[in-house]
């Protein structure tokens, strides 16, 4: 319990209704993972870092230069390389510099993450090894 003033206040409880008990599928996350994916939801939920990721992963071999990916786009180049430091900081992206072109390849691994996050049809029973 926390006082605050002169008022107590009791931490909330999940209240069990009975009939009501339906087994979990699959381990929830945990409060590290939902911390961990939500920097990639975030990195995600601007429209052109979206689209920029999917055009990236669209080219051949998952990856793409940087000149052919502002055509797309009605923004200025800035703002594209400001979107690609944000999908790149989120560890979605990684770029490499050729001469004088920076070319931008998707990291695999962060995109089969957030496709198990979301794929509740693999679902292992909770509790189980994985």
């Amino acid at each position: 319990m926390k006082a605050v003033g002169v008022m107590v206040v009791q931490p909330r409880r999940a209240l069990r209704v009975i009939g009501c008990e339906s087994p979990l599928v699959r381990d929830p996350l945990t409060a590290q993972q939902a911390a961990s994916a939500v920097v990639l939801f975030k990195a995600l939920s601007d429209p052109v870092r979206l689209r920029l990721l999917s055009l990236i992963a669209s080219h051949h071999g998952g990856e793409a230069c940087v000149c052919d990916l502002t055509g797309f786009f009605e923004v200025s180049e800035p703002t594209i390389s400001h979107h690609l430091k944000a999908l790149r900081e989120a560890g979605l992206v990684v770029c490499e510099r050729r001469a004088s072109w920076v070319f931008y390849r998707v990291v695999p691994e962060a995109l089969s993450g957030l496709s198990a996050l979301l794929d509740a049809t693999g679902a292992t029973p909770a509790g189980a090894p994985r």
